[in-house]
């Protein structure tokens, strides 16, 4: 998850550069619990790791560098 869609197009484009993805991370608006501005969202980098080969702890990383966070379904 990420403050706001610059920051999520920017950190989609470099996770595929730093992890080698075979396809870019779906960017998803995630408006916040009972707000109406655009302001109060997060926006939400979805990737698949059907073959389990992305290290869970780098991704971590991958996302505090981008002052968000990383989250499994």
């Amino acid at each position: 998850m990420l403050p706001d869609r610059d920051a999520a197009e920017e950190a989609a484009e470099a996770l595929g550069e730093r992890f080698g993805l075979d396809e870019e991370p779906q960017l998803v608006r995630d408006a916040l619990a009972g707000e109406d501005d655009a302001e109060d969202a997060q926006w939400l980098l979805v990737l698949r790791d059907e073959g389990e080969r992305l290290d869970p702890a780098g991704l971590d990383e991958f996302a505090r560098e981008w002052d968000g966070w990383r989250e499994e379904p």
